[in-house]
């Protein structure tokens, strides 16, 4: 299944079934989208877009600052998603990790996806203007005339 979409669906799917934590890392933007999928009674599942981390440690850190109700988790999974956000909701890859998110924790987890989403809709917006206009770390085809 990685003709259409880059990855191999039924392994994203797997992972998205069994992961405690993960980290999904994106071609186009920097930013990651980190769903941590514990819960207990009154702590609903965590889905937050954050920045890259330096290092491995530095991740189980800032999930540690995140989330203070629970331990360390045991290991972070990942995955890189190749294509856009439009491809990551049209594959069916964001609606297994709604569905789970709110069947762990009801509507507000529910919620909390959609502001992600729209998090990453708007950096990837960002990213692709700035790509147009040779911004940052991009040049463009045609470089404007100094006087």
């Amino acid at each position: 299944m990685t003709d259409d979409f880059g990855v191999d669906l039924d392994e994203v799917y797997a992972l998205l079934d069994r992961a405690d934590v993960l980290v999904v890392r994106f071609h186009m933007i920097p930013k990651r989208l980190l769903a941590d999928f514990r819960t207990r009674p009154g702590v609903a599942p965590l889905v937050q877009v954050v920045p890259p981390a330096e290092s491995i440690e530095d991740r189980f850190k800032s999930i540690r600052r995140l989330r203070p109700e629970f331990p360390a988790p045991e290991k972070v999974m990942s995955f890189n998603w190749p294509r856009s956000m439009e491809v990551l909701l049209t594959s069916g890859v964001w609606q297994r990790l709604v569905d789970r998110v709110s069947a762990l924790g009801g509507d507000e987890a529910r919620d909390e996806c959609g502001r992600a989403m729209e998090a990453l809709l708007a950096e990837e917006r960002l990213e692709v203007m700035g790509a147009i206009r040779g911004a940052n770390h991009y040049r463009t085809l045609w470089e404007r005339q100094r006087a």
